[in-house]
């Protein structure tokens, strides 16, 4: 992966030069956010490789250890029944990593990043490479809220109806299928320069928003190419297991099974993200930050949907660089230290459905996109 190149440097003590100090006022209170964490005596940008580790065995070894145990069982089984809700919340946390693997610096942990993929990113077919782009664009100023953004839920399905809801949870329903043969079936794209060329830039993104359009460095083709090589062969290893005999043909429809729980998770979790208040045009930064939410309630569905402390999700948003294991020291170090004023405070939301409830369910909520 490229080095980030993020919102926010991830030296925090850095001083700021007269120049970068020149803001408007609706964004003085983010000077003062930044201000405040910089004075601290705790370095929160320090990655904690042992922490990296430690969250990825366990992970690891609890969603593949439910996992076999899922596969494993006699069809509709009770120890197949009972394991498949455990599978999915422990592969859903553990392909949630990924996200922690695009926020590391290019030099950062790179034993990890080269783990996860071959461990999970191939075996899931949810590589990093076919993550990391698309989602620093989300980060992007430039990207933020648009149209184009490929992480923003609202451009996901047509809104203002139950028929837009309805045709976006079918698409939730193909997208492992889409995935699948996407992989199965890259060596075709080889065929003509021009194919390839459409197949890099549109369909070699996990978003679900097909206006968004992949920019490509040399190092993401060689990324790319070198990841969707493996991947076709874990998709066609599984297709040949079942010809030849080793696994039943029951499994296939248990793998999508396991794939579409994790990516409905998924789905929920982005639709509490942000408010979603953008009409598709450019956002200002104090505009893009105060559209995200900060979660600091304590109920079982954000503690499930949001793993490793990303529910801090506004606070990340400031931060891109900050890892994860330290977003709710930062926070709470923040909402101690800052004024009472501060919008800063006026970003943390008390619970997952109160949002999310608008961005699915209130069709008046949203302006027409």
């Amino acid at each position: 992966m490229e080095p980030y190149k993020g919102i926010v440097c991830s030296q925090p003590h850095r001083r700021v030069t007269s120049a970068r100090r020149m803001h408007q006022p609706d964004d003085q209170w983010i000077t003062e956010v930044r201000a405040t964490l910089r004075d601290s005596d705790t370095n929160f940008f320090q990655v904690r490789p042992a922490r990296y580790w430690f969250d990825f065995a366990l992970s690891l070894l609890l969603a593949y250890g439910s996992g076999a145990v899922f596969l494993l069982s006699p069809l509709g089984s009770l120890a197949q029944i009972a394991s498949f809700p455990v599978t999915v919340f422990w592969v859903y946390r553990l392909g949630s990593l990924v996200h922690e693997v695009c926020h590391l610096n290019h030099h950062e942990m790179r034993a990890f990043k080269v783990t996860w993929n071959v461990l999970v990113g191939i075996m899931t077919l949810a590589p990093s490479p076919f993550f990391t782009r698309h989602h620093r664009d989300h980060h992007s100023q430039r990207q933020f809220g648009r149209h184009e953004d490929p992480e923003y839920i609202v451009n996901f399905f047509p809104q203002g109806s139950w028929l837009g809801l309805l045709a976006f949870g079918l698409f939730i329903v193909a997208f492992p299928l889409i995935v699948f043969l996407r992989f199965l079936l890259s060596p075709l794209t080889f065929l003509h320069p021009a194919l390839r060329e459409l197949v890099l830039r549109r369909a070699s993104s996990l978003t679900m928003n097909f206006r968004y359009e992949r920019k490509l460095s040399r190092f993401d083709r060689f990324a790319i190419t070198s990841i969707e090589i493996l991947c076709c062969l874990r998709a066609a290893a599984m297709l040949l297991a079942v010809y030849w005999g080793v696994n039943h043909w029951t499994r296939l429809p248990l793998f999508y099974s396991i794939a579409l729980g994790v990516l409905i998770l998924n789905q929920f979790r982005l639709a509490g993200d942000h408010h979603f208040q953008s009409e598709g045009h450019a956002l200002t930064y104090e505009a893009h930050i105060r559209d995200s939410c900060n979660y600091t309630g304590r109920d079982w569905i954000t503690w499930l949907l949001y793993p490793f402390a990303i529910r801090y999700h506004a606070l990340h948003h400031l931060f891109p660089a900050m890892p994860y294991h330290n977003l709710q020291a930062a926070h709470k170090y923040l909402t101690h230290r800052l004024p009472s004023h501060s919008p800063y405070h006026g970003l943390d939301q008390g619970n997952w459905w109160r949002v999310a409830r608008r961005t699915l369910f209130d069709f008046g909520h949203f302006p027409k996109r």
